[in-house]
């Protein structure tokens, strides 16, 4: 496939690396080769089969937009701009283009949700919870996407009104570090997922952008993972 990443970030810059061991075509386009959108203009799209976006929150939105105007397939990995999923989802159905997006691409975090989400049993026991994350300290959003995937999926599985507390931290190189727990006046439970490396969502990235191929439709890597 001929691929465009758009981000030179440590996560957008190892997704590459997969992509060209994968036998795949990479054009990178940071900041600076995307100002004003000059990265997607349709002339640089026509010859792309898909778009990887690990870019930054403060664009993520509009590189969508332009993407999905000029009908190519994208998968997304940058948070911070759920708010407008709803708009985004009707913006890719109306077009007619493929779209995976997710908080995080690791199968591991995402196995770790399906755990978080059996133990939300808890909070209809008299059971207390909290999250914490942690993330490098050059991490732009706070909390991350994948705290408040898990403070939703604790909500709903736990069939509670409110969200649990996230408490963020940014220090050092942390790759990114996520932990549940679940308090009563009797015990602890304890649940945590700490990636090693960002390995794991670069390849779950990039295996997803090869499942997208030839498909329509806009998915969250939960509707994925099991079939890769």
């Amino acid at each position: 496939m001929n691929i465009l990443l758009l981000g030179r970030g440590k996560t957008g810059s190892l997704v590459a690396e997969v992509a060209r061991e994968r036998r795949h075509h990479v054009v990178v386009a940071g900041a600076a080769e995307n100002a004003g959108g000059k990265a997607l203009t349709a002339e640089k799209l026509r010859e792309m089969d898909v778009v990887i976006d690990f870019s930054t929150p403060a664009c993520v939105v509009g590189n969508i937009e332009a993407c999905v105007a000029a009908g190519k397939n994208m998968v997304v990995g940058t948070t911070g701009w759920y708010g407008e999923l709803d708009r985004i989802r009707q913006l890719v159905e109306s077009h007619g283009t493929g779209f995976v997006y997710a908080p995080n691409f690791s199968v591991g975090v995402n196995l770790f949700l399906d755990v978080a989400r059996a133990a939300a049993a808890a909070l209809q026991h008299d059971y207390s919870g909290q999250i914490f994350e942690r993330h490098h300290v050059s991490k732009k959003d706070a909390p991350s996407g994948t705290a408040m995937t898990l403070q939703r999926v604790l909500r709903e599985a736990g069939g509670k009104h409110e969200d649990l507390e996230i408490t963020s931290f940014r220090e050092g190189d942390v790759v990114g570090m996520h932990e549940v727990v679940l308090e009563s006046s009797a015990d602890r439970i304890y649940l945590c997922h700490d990636a090693k490396s960002r390995l794991g969502f670069a390849e779950g990235a990039m295996r997803s952008a090869e499942w997208l191929a030839g498909k329509k439709g806009f998915y969250d890597f939960k509707d994925v993972w099991r079939e890769l």
